[in-house]
């Protein structure tokens, strides 16, 4: 395994750079993705942004969103771009199986691969690395590589813009307890390039569409269940909410952190039935693990208190497997 300090050399004529992130990626992985693209565009290099999967429109204003190509709505072509690619680079994931169908064609390559992540338990796939689990984001190791880069002076409104978007999304808004003075000089630096933060926020956090007002006070209303007894809340959405609301790819970002705001609540989970898999989104305060909970029943992982995990048992199946983790660890979260 080496560290970036490597790609200068690998970087110094120009090449074509495959950049990826996991499937459904929110703001931080396309903000780290679409940053990474701008700063390429400015070195030189031809650089491609594909994505496993559509994304929420509440980020399709990023500039250079235009250019990004979606591997699941033209295989053949996306297949040929990667078959002719220099280098890739995977940014917000750590395991192959976050990019779903295109695991296997990357694996596969036998050019550079260049993981940048700040999720615990990297894989390995990778031959360059620059990962830090204690980052808030992907975005602000982007940062970090292009100052290592020696082009610090090369961040201008447009690659500042997409890492802020990554930093405030995946920093809560700036509010978990891992963000540092060195986030907040970061950022400092990112508005002296010309981010608009207040714009920022209007395009990421105000730009709901009526239904999912109506979906999201639909769940806390009628679907949100509180635990007090185990310090947790959960919500539960099925298949015909998701039709009745209209719901679209980046709906339900968020949704789980709703119930985690009640003050008897230390661990929320939103559970969605999908087509054919009931995916979980797991949030935690304080000192509960919920990466370790996600990981032990539900084949995820992700951060200490924010993860991820899926369940191919029914949505009543996955919320029984729910509660009784919840019994095994009700030591734990009443003393988190």
């Amino acid at each position: 395994m080496n560290n970036t300090e490597g790609l200068k050399e690998l970087l110094a004529t120009p090449k074509k750079i495959f950049i990826t992130t996991h499937r459904k990626p929110d703001g931080d992985a396309l903000g780290s993705a679409l940053a990474l693209y701008h700063y390429f565009l400015k070195k030189g290099h031809d650089p491609v942004v594909m994505s496993p999967t559509d994304y929420g429109m509440f980020l399709h204003w990023m500039p250079g969103n235009d250019a990004v190509a979606i591997w699941e709505e033209n295989r053949d072509k996306a297949k040929r771009i990667l078959a002719g690619t220099d280098i890739i680079f995977c940014l917000d994931f750590n395991a192959l199986p976050r990019i779903e169908e295109m695991a296997e064609p990357i694996r596969k390559t036998n050019v550079p691969k260049v993981m940048i992540d700040h999720h615990l338990e990297p894989e390995g796939f990778d031959d360059y690395r620059l990962w830090n689990p204690d980052a808030c984001a992907t975005a602000e190791l982007i940062y970090e590589f292009i100052c290592q880069m020696g082009d610090g002076d090369l961040i201008d409104k447009d690659i500042a813009t997409c890492i802020y978007t990554g930093i405030v999304t995946d920093s809560g808004s700036f509010r978990y307890a891992n963000v540092t003075p060195h986030v907040h000089r970061i950022t400092a630096h990112l508005i002296e390039c010309g981010v608009d933060h207040s714009q920022v926020h209007r395009n990421v956090f105000d730009t709901s569409s009526e239904n999912r007002l109506r979906f999201i006070g639909h769940c806390i209303k009628e679907k949100m269940i509180v635990l007090p007894d185990y310090r947790s809340a959960y919500i539960t959405v099925n298949r015909q909410e998701l039709k009745e609301y209209d719901i679209q790819t980046g709906d339900t970002e968020g949704l789980v952190n709703f119930p985690l705001s009640i003050d008897v609540v230390s661990f929320a989970v939103l559970i969605v039935e999908r087509e054919g898999i009931v995916k979980l989104s797991l949030r935690s305060k304080g000192s509960f693990p919920a990466n370790e909970f996600a990981k032990k029943y539900f084949e995820g992982g992700g951060h200490h208190n924010a993860a991820g995990g899926k369940s191919d048992l029914s949505i009543e199946k996955t919320v029984a497997r729910f509660l009784e983790g919840l019994e095994e660890y009700k030591s734990l979260l009443l003393n988190s």
